[in-house]
């Protein structure tokens, strides 16, 4: 019985430690550069919620249908994913996370200033497992109210689900708000709402909604979300980078990645200004206890293992009596 127990309790506290750590240890948040070769202009930066520690990010014009997932730990690529069901992207420029796991790509670029008559917005589940696969799209078709013009930003509210677009103008832009949900059924029009005071190349929502960050080639902006009243609230600590056209809220909200076009580029990692209170989200987004799910893997194991035991010397006492 004792060899029965030591096994059990050993087989018990195995599965416990072996339970899966996640990404979301922060360490790849810290920064990290791209491995892959295939990333040669990296132009937008979103960080998954479904799969803690991973960063995706995609290609500007001529790559293909492509968005890459890469583990921010390490720098390198851990899927790629085809996009079916789209026509030849023109011009992808950002990439956006709903608050559905799903994935938004904006090929909204448009370096002549104005020749595209609308651009196109897709949109995609986000993979529940990491690996390289084709994945159906729905697209959708994108007018200005005001007519054609360049974009490098798109954004989706982490809470309503809206789809925002901010124009790319030198002497500053406007942020567009799309309808209340996109429609595949005739053009999408989106209006301006608010001025943006940056050249804006990429820009992302708190995972709290509650704030916006802006950056350009030189700098950025944050502001105040306040239901799109934005209010501007400070100046973005935004690294010099070669060709800077990506940004991306930590899932904990605590840093600003920011990602550049060029083989082997660097991410650099900032501190968000004015950072959530509460510690960091799951990685369904929920509160936790400041572990991350990693915290939250342990106290399951030790849950299991207690129980283990408890029942293992419940068992030991019923022989006794016996």
């Amino acid at each position: 019985m004792r060899r029965s127990f030591a096994v059990l309790a050993g087989v018990l506290l195995t599965g416990a430690c072996a339970l899966p750590a996640s990404a979301a240890d922060g360490a790849g948040d810290h920064g990290f550069t791209l491995q892959d070769p295939r990333i040669t202009e990296s132009s937008g930066l979103a960080a998954s919620r479904l799969h803690p520690g991973v960063y995706w990010t995609h290609n500007d014009s001529g790559d293909g249908p492509y968005i890459y997932a890469v583990d921010s730990r390490t720098g390198k690529t851990v899927a790629r994913i085809t996009l079916r069901g789209i026509g030849s992207p023109r011009d992808v420029e950002a990439i956006s996370i709903g608050p559905h796991d799903e994935i938004y790509l904006g090929d909204i670029g448009d370096n002549f200033g104005g020749k595209w008559p609308y651009v196109w917005i897709y949109r995609l589940p986000e993979p529940k497992e990491l690996k390289d696969q084709t994945v159906t799209a729905t697209q959708y078709v994108v007018k200005y109210a005001n007519g054609p013009r360049d974009a490098e930003s798109l954004i989706v509210h982490p809470k309503t689900g809206r789809v925002y677009i901010i124009d790319k103008k030198e002497d500053g832009g406007h942020l567009y708000e799309g309808p209340a949900a996109l429609s595949t059924s005739g053009a999408n029009i989106f209006k301006p709402i608010a001025p943006v005071d940056l050249w804006a190349t990429d820009a992302a929502f708190s995972p709290d909604g509650r704030h916006l960050a802006v950056r350009g080639y030189l700098g950025g902006i944050y502001y105040d979300w306040n239901d799109g009243r934005i209010s501007r609230k400070g100046r973005l600590d935004v690294p010099l980078q070669g060709q800077g056209e990506g940004v991306s809220y930590s899932v904990d909200g605590t840093k600003l990645l920011y990602s550049s076009e060029g083989a082997d580029s660097e991410v650099v990692a900032k501190d968000a200004p004015d950072p959530p209170a509460s510690k960091s989200p799951s990685a369904s987004g929920g509160p936790s206890d400041g572990t991350g799910s990693t915290g939250s893997s342990l106290k399951l194991g030790a849950v299991v293992v207690a129980a283990g035991v408890a029942a293992l010397f419940g068992v030991r006492r019923l022989r006794r009596r016996r």
